[in-house]
């Protein structure tokens, strides 16, 4: 009987071993494939989209920055998919990187040569965000929509004269006399106020272009129109700048009108990266801290931080 009981041990042990195992090998399996879904490219998760008809739709929030690789591969690679028949642009920004926004303006105008864009703007569409939606052949927005603010501005900080009270002198070695007259240790001299005067209004002509072509509008009234300031979407819609009043539904129906599209669901499938997916036990991390401070508030501390990883010239509505 001890024999048999230590065989039948030896026969439970080694079951038990290789259920370990298979749970273990499981468990791996299960990790990378769960990994797998959270870095593969968003039309790769959307492809129940991808064999049929679908509006793509990409969502602008926040502070355009200088580098938006990633949204500028998901309009590329949506204007090539053949699935892809128009695509959707919702935004909600107050401008930022006149480079960011310039890299998106040329994305969408090379999608829109090809397939029809629709912009629908929530309460901010200004500056290089308005840059970024010129191109789309249809732009709503609401009443209350603060867009347009058309122009450029680079900023600089003379700090020189502190650093004069606290006995610290700078002395650059450069090779040309302009080379320095970024730097906020140094004065601006006459020359290079000019220099960079020309700079911003370089970048403002191109930013007006923009608007012109887009638009399809006379430059002399783009101009008339481009002082810096903000329009509602009242004003927008009267002067000429946007289409339409009106949310995301009627951007949505001005698509299906344009694609032929008469009855029945349409899919649309979400293209790039969403911001901020920060999450605090299972919260959001921007609808936890907008409960206690505030959306207003949120935001503003959201921009000031994303302005200061903006390297030259901006294109923002601030307030």
């Amino acid at each position: 009987m001890p024999v048999n009981n230590d065989a039948e041990k030896r026969v439970m042990l080694s079951l038990q071993r290789r259920r370990l195992l298979r749970w273990r090998i499981g468990a791996v399996c299960s990790f990378i494939v769960a990994l797998f879904l959270c870095v593969m490219p968003s039309s790769l998760r959307h492809a129940s989209h991808a064999k049929s008809p679908h509006i793509a739709r990409l969502v602008i929030d926040g502070v355009i920055g200088n580098d938006v690789s990633v949204q500028e591969r998901a309009i590329c690679h949506a204007a090539k998919d053949p699935s892809v028949t128009g695509l959707l642009v919702v935004v909600n920004s107050p401008g930022g990187a006149v480079t960011g926004g310039e890299r998106l303006h040329d994305a969408i105008a090379q999608f829109a040569a090809v397939k029809p864009v629709a912009v629908s703007m929530g309460a901010l569409g200004a500056s290089a965000a308005y840059m970024l939606s010129v191109p789309a052949q249809h732009i709503v927005a609401l009443p209350s929509t603060l867009t347009g603010s058309i122009g450029v501005i680079m900023e600089h900080y003379d700090v020189s004269p502190l650093l004069g009270r606290l006995g610290v002198a700078s002395a650059p070695i450069m090779s040309g006399a302009m080379k320095d007259q970024g730097d906020m240790t140094v004065p601006i001299s006459p020359e290079g106020h000019e220099m960079l005067q020309g700079i911003v209004h370089d970048l403002f002509d191109q930013f007006v272009v923009m608007v012109a072509q887009g638009r399809h509008m006379d430059q002399a009234k783009v101009r008339a129109l481009a002082d810096g300031r903000p329009y509602t979407g009242h004003q927008a819609v009267a002067l000429g700048l946007i289409d339409e009043l009106g949310n995301e539904y009627a951007a949505r129906m001005w698509l299906r009108h344009r694609l032929g599209i008469t009855g029945g669901k349409y899919p649309v499938s979400e293209i790039g990266v969403r911001r901020d997916q920060r999450s605090f036990f299972g919260i959001p991390y921007k609808t936890m801290m907008s409960s206690l401070f505030g959306e207003a508030v949120v935001r503003h501390f959201e921009t000031a931080s994303a302005l200061d990883t903006l390297d030259g010239p901006v294109a923002i509505l601030s307030w």
